[in-house]
């Protein structure tokens, strides 16, 4: 080999592995950035009920919780048969009724109602940061490739934006030569016959092809910003719960169900001295708490208190209408000792 061919060649090698160690010291700070971020999420709104190693037993509220109660997230034994992506779908997912038959049945979803979910309150990247910290907890580390999914929803979104802006301008160009058409046809009335003519709508079917497009196109949308930025905390206008008795009496009874079957509301609330300890005792709900307030605090509970525990669980308008009512049924009368708020 003649030297100066050899002193390029260990050039390149030492540019490689100069390289190598930045792009290995990068992984190791971005590594232990998501643990850290992962664990201090986890600390906020899971510890109190899974422990801050994980173990059972050790959450405040893990004595007060209805079985089944939370796993032992320590085991590696248990945990280890649970890939990344089931963990991840057991936090990010709807609430679901699980007294239907049909949800518990469901091999693919997570049916306990007292585990809420956080899809509505964390960004998708929290919730994997959660997920990392969960691994370590029974020794283990994510593999899942996030990197890749990021790049799914970029490459997904570009692609229905592509569709849908395709989509509009033929949509705009339809529109266009049917007013033409239009006004072509109009121009050959007499002045007798447009004082009495009406126009009909336009209905295009390439309307509907770009609307269902768009509609695409909105969902990819919003699962892209959805990956690293959390929920918009919109401010839930004020509803009109005017109703009349006999529909509130069905309606409180709806409530109660979904209280417990649904969002699991008993695995942070106590009615009776019985539940959870995370949020207040609601015996005295419907003479502490102003129904619209209720109402407001179920749809989005960020936007009224940034950093609270409680998560906003996708509640439909109807559910939590439902679930407002029962809430203003709940009189009972001043306990001799009430109880004490949690640490």
């Amino acid at each position: 080999m003649k030297p100066m061919a050899g002193v390029y060649l260990r050039t390149i090698l030492n540019c490689m592995a100069v390289a190598l160690v930045a792009s290995l010291l990068l992984y190791g700070c971005a590594g232990d950035e998501r643990s850290g971020k992962g664990k201090k999420l986890y600390n906020h709104y899971c510890s109190h009920c899974h422990g801050e190693s994980g173990q059972q037993g050790e959450g405040f509220n893990w004595d007060r919780m209805p079985d089944p109660r939370p796993k032992n997230l320590a085991s590696n034994a248990e945990m280890s048969t649970f890939s990344d992506k089931e963990i991840f779908d057991t936090v990010y997912r709807d609430m679901r009724d699980t007294s239907d038959p049909k949800v518990l049945d469901d091999d693919n979803y997570f049916a306990v109602a007292t585990m809420p979910t956080f899809k509505y309150t964390l960004s998708e990247e929290e919730i994997w940061d959660i997920v990392g910290h969960v691994r370590t907890l029974h020794g283990m580390s994510l593999t899942y490739d996030l990197l890749g999914r990021k790049k799914e929803l970029e490459e997904a979104f570009q692609l229905a934006q592509q569709e849908m802006e395709a989509a509009k301008a033929t949509y705009e160009a339809a529109t266009e030569k049917a007013e033409a058409a239009q006004a072509a046809y109009e121009e050959t009335l007499t002045d007798e016959q447009l004082d009495n003519y009406e126009p009909e709508d336009i209905e295009l079917p390439e309307e509907a092809v770009f609307l269902a497009v768009n509609e695409k196109y909105e969902n990819a949308k919003t699962a892209l910003e959805n990956f690293s930025k959390r929920p918009k905390k919109t401010r839930i206008a004020r509803p009109d719960l005017t109703i009349s008795e006999d529909d509130r009496v069905e309606q409180a009874k709806l409530g109660e169900h979904l209280y417990t079957a649904k969002y699991g509301c008993n695995g942070c609330h106590s009615l009776n001295d019985i539940g959870g300890l995370v949020g207040p005792a609601l015996d005295r709900a419907g003479f502490r708490l102003n129904s619209t307030w209720v109402y407001q605090w179920v749809r989005n509970p960020q936007a009224m208190k940034k950093h609270t525990r409680m998560p906003n669980l996708g509640a439909s308008d109807a559910d939590a209408r439902a679930l407002t009512y029962y809430l203003d049924t709940l009189r009972a009368p001043i306990p001799e000792k009430p109880v004490p708020e949690p640490a």
